[in-house]
């Protein structure tokens, strides 16, 4: 089981040249491939700004373009939420003193509450979580 971060999620969207060798290899993991809630959040917060941004409906045209096609990305993955499992390792965490952003670590304790390999360009944050596989399949 994989979990994609929001940073590999992004370059598949966007069909960057290692978003399409991330997509070559999902091929064969593709039913065994999740997102999270919270990248869904990040995502989403992202355009939701982004329209807020511009006070002109003519100029919110494309913000809300880019967010409905992110909402059918989004359609298209199983979604892992944040339940009471990942809840208690993010809690464990922030006992052990992790220190890396809150989503982060969100994501981080969903994928370990799954036993899953988390997908991820961020290994700078993603190395201080003890226990936590992670991979990047965008190299």
């Amino acid at each position: 089981m994989v979990v994609l971060d929001t940073d590999h999620l992004s370059e598949l969207e966007v069909g960057s040249t290692a978003g399409m060798r991330l997509l070559s290899r999902l091929e064969q993991a593709r039913d065994d491939a999740f997102i999270t809630a919270i990248t869904c959040e990040e995502q989403l917060r992202g355009w939701l700004a982004e329209i807020k941004r511009h006070t002109r409906p003519r100029h919110q045209i494309a913000a809300y373009a880019r967010l409905i096609r992110t909402i059918e990305s989004h359609a298209r993955w199983p979604i892992l939420m944040l339940d009471d499992d990942s809840a208690a390792v993010f809690e464990t965490l922030e006992k052990k003193r992790v220190r890396i952003g809150t989503n982060d670590l969100k994501i981080a304790a969903i994928t370990m509450a799954h036993d899953a390999t988390l997908l991820s360009r961020n290994t700078r944050d993603f190395t201080k979580v003890p226990g936590l596989k992670f991979e990047d399949w965008l190299e």
